[in-house]
């Protein structure tokens, strides 16, 4: 078995922080393949895979370029081994156990009635570093994409393509891939892997994440909302 870590990042010029997590990937002998300058994190992350070419049994990391791992790096790949057993398709570290319209995972609502799930640390300019705690860790329907892991042979189920019906590039992809798991009745789970997220999502103006929004919508709105059975 074997780890790897696939990066999207803008420039072959790494920023301190990214220079950082690959830093300490390596430490943990985690393998990592920079996809730089792609124009869809879909078809990036779909080549990267392809690159690989996983065993079943390899898990397969799919990170932002602009997270600080605060796990230890030996505890870090003992909870992704453990977590990610035969029936679990995505880990990740923030999700909900209720998705549905208006397909927005952090829905304000449903955080108040306890649905969503996971533990991140940001850190923003004027305001320092701060943790955000969405609910305890466990199986969810779908996940945020700062952070994701599977084993080879979820990914290679999966189409990871981005879907004709999207029109932003970079949008949507954690929550389509964490769909299409969950509706293949694989479990998608919260681990407690801590981290800082050197930035924050932002969706004001995003055009295409809109855009995605509504596409991911109609194309699922049969099977919403996303439920545990």
């Amino acid at each position: 078995m074997k780890f790897y870590c696939l990066i999207c990042t803008r420039s072959y010029e790494a920023s301190p922080v990214l220079n950082d997590l690959i830093s300490y990937l390596s430490r943990g002998e985690v393998e990592t393949k920079l996809l730089v300058n792609q124009e869809s994190i879909f078809e990036a992350y779909d080549k990267g895979v392809k690159t690989i070419n996983p065993e079943d049994d390899d898990i397969i990391i799919m990170c932002h370029d602009d997270i600080e791992i605060l796990t230890e790096p030996e505890a870090f790949k003992e909870i992704l081994e453990n977590s990610l057993d035969d029936d679990t398709g995505f880990v990740g570290v923030a999700g909900t156990e209720d998705f549905g319209f208006p397909c927005v995972w952090w829905d304000h609502a449903k955080w108040k009635k306890d649905k969503h799930s996971g533990w991140i640390e940001h850190e923003e300019p004027g305001k320092g570093r701060y943790a955000t705690e969405y609910g305890a860790h466990r199986q969810v329907v779908v996940l945020d994409g700062v952070f994701l892991a599977a084993r080879g042979k979820v990914l290679k189920e999966l189409e990871l393509e981005k879907p004709a019906i999207f029109e932003g590039n970079w949008d949507f992809y954690d929550i389509y891939y964490t769909t299409e798991a969950h509706l293949l009745e694989y479990k998608n789970k919260t681990v407690e892997i801590k981290m800082c997220h050197k930035s924050i999502g932002n969706t004001d103006g995003r055009d295409s994440w809109h855009a995605n929004r509504l596409a991911y919508y109609m194309k699922y709105k049969k099977q919403l909302p996303l439920l545990l059975t």
